[in-house]
């Protein structure tokens, strides 16, 4: 294996590996915050920032592999993942400024630009064939559902928890594909 190939596959099971990751440090993270206690609070704080980082170089990383095919895609992919991880870390700010906005809001926010930002992502990844195209459709039938449900949200209606799970379940086994098979398939730019 020559070294170009190493760092495709290293690429490829690190971007799988943050979008598992994420999940895990946004889920304990939020839950942790919402303690009282100052130590717990300051824990989740730092998980939900570690989360942040991470989606972040979820777009930094597929933008190398996404600009090969598509650049204006690869930037809006990127500006998704920075609105993201700027947007549920803003309920840190909110809360120790004691704000009066919604903490649910950045939440939503980012997710619902999440869920709209990544469907040009996931028609990419069918038309250049970069993943199987059942993967890819699911991928962008499920974050078109996901952010469905956010933007119905936002006009008071609770129907996010009962659509998020196409999109969740896509980055997850999306995330499990780049860390088995997908290796051969994404190719960030080397150098």
């Amino acid at each position: 294996m020559n070294k170009k190939n190493s760092a495709v596959i290293f690429y490829a099971r690190l971007i799988g590996a943050f979008f598992l990751l994420a999940f895990v440090a946004y889920g304990f993270g939020s839950q942790l915050f919402a303690s009282e206690d100052n130590p717990t609070k300051i824990l989740g704080a730092l998980l939900i920032v570690t989360n942040s980082l991470m989606v972040l170089s979820i777009g930094i990383l597929l933008r190398k592999t996404l600009k090969q095919y598509n650049p204006l895609v690869a930037n809006i992919y990127l500006f998704t993942r920075i609105f993201e991880a700027v947007a549920l870390s803003s309920v840190i700010v909110v809360t120790f400024l004691k704000g009066n906005v919604s903490k649910d809001l950045g939440y939503i926010f980012g997710m619902l630009v999440l869920g709209i930002g990544s469907i040009p992502m996931c028609l990419t990844l069918h038309k250049r064939k970069i993943a199987p195209s059942w993967l890819a459709l699911w991928g962008a039938i499920g974050y078109t559902i996901f952010a469905f449900g956010m933007l119905m949200e936002l006009f008071g209606y609770e129907w996010s928890m009962y659509l998020l799970g196409p999109g969740g379940l896509w980055e997850v086994t999306f995330a499990i594909w780049l860390l088995i098979r997908g290796s051969k398939n994404v190719k960030p730019e080397i150098g």
